[in-house]
């Protein structure tokens, strides 16, 4: 079985790649194939409502996306971790939300999958939340099965990083994530 990475950043090294990497690693402890997929580098286009994905998992825009939409649908479980842009998900990852418009009208690819939100933000209370609700409501359009870390904060993984590379400090909002992804692997079980 496999757990897909979705890291929206537009840093690829940043705190959010951090974060979904711990996520990642709980996943290959559980013994679980992983793949991060950076969307920094990944040339994505905005949707043009051209209707080609109407009637086939096609995309008429020549970029990356069809090949991570490919990984979507061939994944088990997709955590989606996010920065915090003003008070929601990053333009990029939102971009690919409108993108995935192939995924849902083509026998709702993603229907019955699990999805677990993580998000990373400047403050406790910094939009981790709304970014969190923004992921959960794409994830619910695509049928998907939403999983929380049932622990503590209860809609997913919550940290706070004040620079680049200190998200791990945040020992509380880490195990918020470590707990979202111990409770994707158990669901997968």
């Amino acid at each position: 079985m496999k757990v897909l990475g979705i890291n929206g950043s537009h840093r690829r090294d940043g705190n959010t790649h951090l974060m979904l990497g711990k996520a990642l690693e709980v996943c290959e402890r559980n013994g679980f194939d992983t793949e991060q997929v950076n969307l920094a580098d990944l040339e994505l286009g905005y949707c043009t409502v051209c209707d080609a994905c109407k009637s086939e998992f096609t995309c008429s825009l020549e970029d990356d996306v069809m090949g991570v939409l490919e990984k979507m649908a061939s994944a088990d479980a997709i955590l989606v971790a996010t920065p915090v842009y003003f008070g929601g998900v990053t333009g990029r990852l939102r971009t690919l939300f409108d993108r995935t418009l192939p995924l849902r009208r083509n026998g709702l690819m993603l229907s019955g999958k699990l999805g677990a939100a993580l998000a990373v933000g400047g403050s406790r209370n910094g939009g981790q939340e709304m970014s969190i609700q923004q992921i959960h409501a794409w994830m619910l359009i695509q049928e998907m099965a939403i999983v929380g870390d049932m622990k503590t904060a209860h809609f997913g993984g919550i940290a706070t990083a004040h620079k680049p590379a200190t998200v791990e400090a945040d020992e509380t909002g880490m195990n918020t994530v470590l707990n979202t992804a111990e409770n994707i692997c158990r669901r997968l079980k």
